[in-house]
């Protein structure tokens, strides 16, 4: 069993003419025994962007000509109080004739029948059988008429008007307002069906069962050519019940899916008692979605004193949404919920400091754009340290041996290179076996952009060569990448050195790398 909504119920059995929006009934008081007003939608359960009903309004027993109309129509107000605007108006049409015969629908302001308001109102389901027909049209965020107005002249009141392409024997509208409900049709609209059927005795009138989303209203409506009783579908709330010498409808609404903010299915279900005369149905269910929460953007800004990161950082909006952002840069979230969102700044260097907090909590405001900046403290990774290092690249008939140490101030290194016969093909085995003594020239040794754990510096020394002993002499060298990645050095440390046409480069196969006096992972 479904929880029965908590929105309260008002039926109304019209069961003489109301007269359309230009006649009496327009612009002036309704009678004493009309109980057709707005039921006041009022529950705890839903918040106050939820979709709930704001106004609505019936007739029945309209046909051929009539003011305001030049051509046929079937047309009424919201007498006598206006919709909000932004609102979306479900306008049900129903009448005795063929189906299709509905040209346009438009609405206006009493005051001027004439002047289209702009507003699109879109056929979402029509049904038709046995010369009886109806046909649903939706517009959302209706706009350009006096908002939430009460006029009891008439004269301001919004109406909607379905235009005719041939009169009617007879005819009918109901109309409501809801608030609350995404304002573009594409966003509105969710699924929709209809049925029709003919049936003696109690006959169910079911258009089928459609999926609605969390947080959406389900409107259905049904009518007969069978002025007899029927029972209400379960979990539905009554908006009006109309009925002529003609013809009998209803008009219901369901507001599990907005009170509960849940998905499901639902299936509207009549019980028409046509006892022993054959009688015809119409029935159609359709969903509306919500407005989407409220949304602003949020724009992050960065700004970086000291050595500059090369690679700049990233910023996390929420620990779910990411970009990249320069060092002194700016980057924006698009479509944020409106409220409250923590923003993260990672992907800092050792080297590196945030001065705000990190992450920081920021307010986005509705249709606006909230702002957050990160400053960065870069220090020199290089002021204080040293690196030192000793150990073998490569393996086999072609390796090379080495040791260094290297600081701001400057430093020495050793490379030999030791090869057999049977590498002398080997790039790094073109000059054969040789021995390097460099010396580090002052100001060159420097951090390797984007690598905090690796140091480059240059410098010269003089190389022996065993086997082309006329190569002997003085060469300029730069090790273009040091690296301590951790321990053990094997396999994890690296090292790239070229001298003069010589290079070598690859993982430690033995020794070790290590960088000193400057905390890493909380070591030294």
């Amino acid at each position: 069993m479904r929880q029965q909504p908590t929105f309260p119920a008002r039926r109304v059995l019209v069961a003489v003419a109301l007269l359309a929006v230009a006649c009496t009934e327009s612009v002036g008081p309704p009678p004493a025994h009309d109980a057709r007003r707005t039921p006041k939608l009022t529950t705890t359960a839903a918040a106050a962007s939820d979709i709930a009903l704001d106004q609505w309004n019936g007739s029945l027993n309209e046909s051929g000509i009539q003011p305001p109309c030049s051509s046929p129509c079937i047309v009424k107000g919201f007498n006598f109080t206006n919709p909000h605007t932004g609102d979306a108006i479900i306008a049900t049409f129903y009448w005795v004739g063929p189906p299709g015969i509905i040209t346009s629908v438009t609405d206006f302001v009493v005051s001027a029948p004439n002047t289209p308001l702009g507003n699109t109102y879109t056929l979402v389901e029509a049904s038709s059988a046995n010369g009886i027909s109806m046909a649903t049209y939706v517009a959302t965020n209706v706009q350009n008429f006096p908002s939430a107005l009460n006029d009891p002249s008439g004269a301001m009141i919004l109406a909607v008007k379905a235009n005719l392409a041939v009169p009617v024997v007879d005819g009918g509208i109901l109309i409501s307002a809801w608030t609350g409900v995404a304002p573009t049709a594409a966003q509105a609209f969710g699924a929709h069906r209809s049925a029709s059927g003919t049936g003696s005795g109690a006959t169910v009138a079911d258009p089928g069962a459609i999926p609605v989303n969390a947080g959406a209203l389900a409107y259905a409506t049904t009518m007969s050519n069978g002025l007899v009783s029927f029972s209400t579908p379960a979990g539905f709330t009554e908006i009006a019940t109309q009925s002529d010498m003609f013809m009998k409808t209803d008009g219901e609404y369901d507001a599990e899916f907005v009170v509960s903010g849940t998905a499901g299915t639902v299936e509207p279900q009549w019980t028409w008692d046509f006892g022993l005369l054959p009688s015809t149905w119409l029935a159609s269910v359709l969903a509306l979605n919500p407005a989407p929460p409220p949304s602003g953007d949020l724009t992050v800004t960065t700004t970086t004193t000291g050595p500059t990161p090369a690679q700049g950082y990233t910023v996390t909006v929420d620990q779910t949404s990411s970009q990249s952002i320069d060092a002194n840069g700016s980057v924006t979230f698009f479509g944020l919920t409106a409220g409250d969102h923590s923003v993260a700044l990672s992907g800092l260097p050792v080297n590196c400091t945030v001065s705000e907090a990190n992450p920081q909590t920021v307010t986005v405001p509705s249709g606006g754009t909230a702002t957050v900046s990160f400053t960065v403290n870069c220090v020199s990774t290089t002021a204080n340290d040293k690196i030192t290092g000793g150990g073998k690249l490569g393996d086999g008939r072609d390796f090379a041996t080495f040791g260094f140490q290297a600081s701001s101030s400057g430093g020495k290194i050793e490379w030999v290179q030791h090869c057999d016969k049977h590498a002398s093909g080997s790039a790094t085995c073109q000059n054969g076996n040789f021995t390097f003594h460099g010396t580090v020239a002052p100001g060159s040794y420097s951090a390797v952009p984007d690598s905090p754990n690796c140091r480059t510096w240059s410098g010269t020394g003089s190389a022996k060569f065993r086997d082309m002993r006329y190569k002997n002499g003085t060469y300029s060298f730069t090790v273009n990448a040091a690296c301590d990645n951790g321990e053990p050095g094997r396999g994890n440390d690296y090292v790239d050195i070229t001298i003069d046409d010589y290079n070598d480069a690859g993982f430690l196969t033995g020794g070790n790398i290590q960088l000193h006096g400057r905390p890493r992972d909380g070591r030294e």
